[in-house]
């Protein structure tokens, strides 16, 4: 399947995205909380899948969290502790970039906790997503896939572009030479985790601009959200000239930017 141009999947994002926006009307409306994780290898697109999601929608009600790594205080604590306060409230969208599956994937392959920890994880993750559904959290996880040749294109390309080098990191970089161990704890993961109430959706995004489509179509499918009008707003008029900005002060705007 060849690969999306910038215009067709400019035209096929739009209707995508009105329909997101009335799923956050809906949101406002009943009160319901939505929580979607996005999961995936080094440069599979979650970053980009995000900004997809979210670009027309109200900051104060789509969330975006993207936890660092945990303080020395943090990584004293329950595990899941740090990320119950991001959880979503009524109306709210939360879209984790990166989850609590760190856990089972860099840290587990990286070697960044114990065997112990891995299994209480794998143990605990059903139990504590059971309990977040279970309160009527509407959560929804995503796996990225993207194949190891599409993944060594994506990390030249942020290697050489001066705007993306700060996605690389010691850690990825390491990280290219474990494109099997990560695998294997993908399927572990996927085995251990994928429950009736918080099933895994695996979506291919060797082709970014088409995983996301099918990502947010895939959401937008398996919401029950219902159809309502969308507000209307008639402006009055004026009633006079439209002012210009002014300040009778010393400050004046900076020069424009000039091109070329």
């Amino acid at each position: 399947m060849s690969k999306l141009k910038r215009k067709h999947y400019e035209e096929l994002l739009q209707p995508l995205q009105e329909e997101l926006a009335a799923m956050a009307r809906w949101l406002q409306h009943t009160g319901k909380r939505v929580l979607v994780l996005f999961e995936g290898r080094d440069t599979a697109g979650k970053g980009g899948a995000i900004d997809a999601f979210r670009e027309h929608l109200n900051p104060r009600q789509c969330r975006v969290v993207a936890l660092p790594k945990p303080s020395e205080r943090e990584a004293t604590q329950w595990y899941f502790q740090r990320y119950v306060p991001h959880l979503p409230a009524a109306g709210e969208i939360v879209l984790f970039d990166r989850s609590w599956y760190n856990r089972a994937g860099v840290e587990t392959v990286m070697g960044f906790c114990t065997q112990a920890q891995y299994q209480a994880f794998l143990a605990q993750a059903p139990v504590f997503e059971k309990l977040l559904t279970d309160d009527g959290i509407v959560l929804r996880k995503y796996w990225l896939c993207v194949d190891q040749a599409q993944q060594e294109e994506r990390f030249a390309e942020r290697a050489q572009d001066p705007r993306k080098r700060w996605k690389l990191s010691p850690i990825d970089l390491k990280a290219r030479t474990h494109y099997d161990d990560y695998g294997r704890a993908r399927d572990a993961m996927l085995a251990a985790t994928h429950t009736a109430n918080a099933p895994w959706t695996l979506v291919d995004f060797n082709d970014q601009k088409r995983g996301r489509l099918t990502l947010i179509r895939h959401l937008l499918d398996t919401l029950p959200a219902g159809d309502l009008p969308d507000a209307t707003f008639e402006l009055p008029r004026l009633g006079h000239a439209a002012r210009k900005e002014r300040y009778r002060g010393p400050l004046r705007p900076i020069p424009a930017f000039e091109s070329g």
